[in-house]
């Protein structure tokens, strides 16, 4: 059994991540504003944990419908504070709404999130073609890129870490080993 799993193996939810999701390419702009909503809500957290409060994110959330996230009320971004079931940190929560906003200033420059998002890459997956879990990498000039131009259009939690991670979740990079039989 490759490496590559490691890090999901014993629990059921990450196993179905990396088997089916982690680095599996999407270009589904309300997928896509997920996954970096929830990467941006795994800031100084475990991405075990996030996973485990997915569902519950998605129900808070309107399923991380873009049009719906940007247009939430102060009062209901309030209400998740007492939620006990995703992240009550005041700066995560408000940052969907924002980022949403921000995402749908994306959408009219460039017609979708995704065509943004894969112009970094020329719209190609980037592959890494690892051998073991040692060569790959939590950051890339690219995911730097992305998180200085993200950061200058208002968007907040996307750090190069986690907007590395935010890449391999939505199959811009392809981390998956070369022996992974789920790559």
């Amino acid at each position: 059994m490759s490496d590559c799993r490691a890090w999901a193996e014993g629990d059921a939810l990450l196993e179905e991540y990396h088997d089916h999701e982690w680095c599996k390419v999407s270009h589904d702009d309300d997928f896509q504003f997920q996954m970096l909503c929830l990467e941006g809500a795994s800031v100084g957290l475990s991405w075990k944990t996030i996973v485990h409060k997915r569902e519950a994110y998605c129900r808070a959330f309107h399923d991380f419908r873009i049009d719906a996230c940007a247009s939430m009320a102060d009062e209901e971004l309030e209400e998740q504070m007492e939620n006990a079931g995703i992240i009550r940190n005041r700066s995560k929560i408000f940052s969907v709404r924002s980022n949403a906003q921000a995402v749908k200033k994306i959408q009219a420059e460039y017609g979708s999130f995704d065509a943004y998002l894969w112009n970094f890459t020329e719209g190609k997956q980037i592959d890494g073609h690892w051998k073991s879990v040692s060569e790959v990498p939590a950051v890339s000039d690219i995911s730097r890129q992305l998180s200085a131009d993200l950061k200058k259009r208002g968007f907040r939690f996307v750090g190069p870490v986690i907007t590395y991670s935010f890449m391999q979740s939505i199959g811009m990079v392809n981390d998956h080993l070369e022996d992974c039989e789920y790559r």
